[in-house]
């Protein structure tokens, strides 16, 4: 017979919590008395479980809850080292304590080069919208506070301030914000007593930030990572009923797959965002419409790409004049889907025309996208031959590149200093490049990054 492993993350939580084994005893059958089923463990029986053995199915969601009591944080049954609890007739982690978990991975910055290690998968299992309608499993442990609007206004207020500064100065600093705010305070609110109408409007809250903080993590380059946040928006946004952030994120995971050159899993992804989308206003049209015509160019479908952007220029004409900043679709990304398509049909001043058009209609609140979008719009300059004119709009992304903490801005200038190279004898060239060590890190100037 092998010997058990001791469970290292229970024992772990056991001595943070500063209990002798009678007292972490005590506390669980406490609890099993207010659920209505009284235990009567003793001493020997939490040293047991510190040693390995584990603990019944029913009594597992005791201990966690006995700890995170004493802990004041959450705590979920694979911190304590259990199981994932089954939900039904499905085997996954609880959408809540599996967004716990992301988040806590997510809030600590020193902790990026373990996360960097989820790659993006084209394999990927998305849900469709009636697989994820109203299964939000009710997670409820114990005593919980009971929530109101006010909370889920609170939810909806920090997205938006996060979102703010994800716009002016990139998600580097501000997804462990994000990640911070989901496990400490969106996740409580997702288990709190509520009427049913609370808790839709506090899962549809839920689902926007965490498909802001998948965004934040494709920012950063982290792709796993944001796929994983990507799928809990959508399993928050079904459980809501939210078709607009469902449809929001399939959309996201889409412009992850094109930029990352998956243009079939992009088509794909786009295609399911237009489908489950049966409502949508002009302006929706056009923000789903102009993502399927850049996937469709990207695998070389000329006229499927053509048909979809004619289908955005329409909506986008009979959109209404403004929209809410988070997640809209303006003339200006209009136009940068217009720059990609032409590109991608091997039309070179065309794009260099529509990413210029872009780049005037751009909102001055959205610094990372204009740094990122003016490097790009150098670089189909240079493809095209206007050298000096590629040096200039690479100096104006310069300009606010220090602002910007962006794992996608960084691997532009990256590709910045490889483009820029072969032509260090021409004067624009060679002034660009010595700015641009000035600003830079060593790191983009010795190993270019890429697109």
């Amino acid at each position: 017979m092998g010997t058990r492993e001791p469970n290292r993350h229970l024992e772990r939580l056991y001595r943070q919590t500063g209990w002798t084994l009678r007292q972490f005893v005590q506390a669980v059958n406490r609890i099993g008395t207010e659920r209505g089923t009284p235990l009567k463990y003793r001493e020997p029986s939490a040293h047991q479980w510190c040693q390995g053995h584990l603990p019944k199915e029913q009594v597992r969601p005791l201990i966690v809850e006995a700890l995170a009591r004493k802990l004041g944080r959450p705590v979920t049954h694979a911190e304590a080292g259990f199981p994932a609890p089954v939900t039904g007739s499905d085997v996954a982690p609880g959408t809540v304590e599996g967004l716990i978990d992301l988040g806590r991975g997510d809030m600590d910055p020193s902790r990026r080069s373990v996360l960097g290690i989820g790659l993006f998968s084209v394999a990927l299992t998305v849900p469709n919208w009636p697989d994820v309608v109203g299964r939000m499993e009710a997670v409820q442990t114990g005593p919980t506070p009971r929530i109101g609007m006010p909370e889920v206004d609170t939810v909806i207020a920090m997205t938006e301030r996060i979102s703010e500064l994800d716009d002016q100065f990139g998600g580097r600093h501000a997804r462990p914000m994000a990640a911070a705010f989901l496990v400490n305070t969106v996740a409580p609110y997702l288990r709190a007593e509520a009427p049913e109408s609370v808790r839709k409007a506090m899962m549809s809250a839920a689902s926007d930030l965490c498909y802001l903080t998948g965004y934040m993590a494709v920012d950063e380059g982290v792709e796993g990572l944001g796929q994983k946040y990507y799928l809990k928006a959508l399993e928050l946004a079904g459980a809501s009923e939210d078709h607009l952030t469902y449809c929001t994120t399939l959309r996201g995971m889409s412009v992850q797959a094109v930029d990352l050159g998956q243009g079939r899993e992009a088509m794909r992804l786009a295609d399911a965002a237009a489908a489950a989308s049966p409502q949508a206003g002009p302006r929706m049209l056009a923000f789903l419409a102009g993502q399927q015509a850049h996937a469709a160019a990207q695998t070389g479908d000329r006229h499927k790409a053509l048909a979809h952007l004619k289908e955005a220029e329409i909506s986008m004409e009979k959109a209404e004049a403004r929209a809410k900043a988070f997640g809209s679709y303006d003339p200006s990304a209009l136009h940068y889907h217009i720059s990609h398509v032409r590109h991608e049909l091997g039309d070179l001043p065309g794009a260099v025309a529509a990413m210029r058009e872009s780049d005037r209609l751009c909102y001055d609140i959205y610094r990372r996208s204009r740094v990122k979008e003016r490097a790009t719009l150098a670089e189909f300059q240079l493809e095209v031959g206007h050298l000096e004119a590629a040096c200039a709009t690479w100096h104006e992304a310069l300009d606010e590149y220090p602002l910007v903490q962006s794992g996608r801005v960084d691997r532009r200038i990256g590709k910045m200093f490889k483009r820029i190279r072969p032509h260090l004898k021409n004067h624009a060239a060679r002034e660009l490049h010595e700015r641009a060590r000035l600003v830079t890190p060593a790191s983009l100037q010795a190993r270019p990054g890429h697109a």
